[in-house]
């Protein structure tokens, strides 16, 4: 199946669409976006249009609804969770100034210390 994300104004994810794989396959059996793009712009209008990849293959994250699309790093993004935590280039995620640690304990962000609280249950 093929992923498709609908996009606002602003580059936002608005919805993901699935398309069977033959809809966007050329006469030479070549895998085409705009066939995808041309595909759902005829159904639903002429709003934007990216493909998105399920499996991670391209375009760095599969898109969700809220995520970004970024036309210079050609990648989805999900919404920045806090304003201290930084957009890794290569993958596209955000990361908090420290890492979490890795224990096996459960943390949560304290964004005004900017640090990971153990969560005590």
């Amino acid at each position: 199946m093929a992923h498709f994300a609908r996009l606002d104004k602003d580059n936002k994810v608005i919805k993901v669409h699935v398309l069977n794989n033959a809809v966007i396959i050329d006469e030479n059996g070549n895998e085409q976006e705009q066939l995808g793009i041309d595909f759902l712009s005829n159904l639903h209008g002429g709003e934007w249009w990216k493909q998105t990849s399920y499996n991670n293959n391209f375009r760095k994250n599969y898109a969700g609804i809220g995520f970004t699309y970024d036309e210079t790093r050609d990648a989805f993004y999900e919404p920045k969770p806090y304003p201290s935590w930084t957009l890794t280039e290569e993958t596209c995620r955000w990361n908090a100034p420290t890492a979490m640690p890795d224990d096996d304990k459960r943390y949560t962000w304290d964004e005004p210390n900017t640090k990971w609280i153990e969560v005590s249950e």
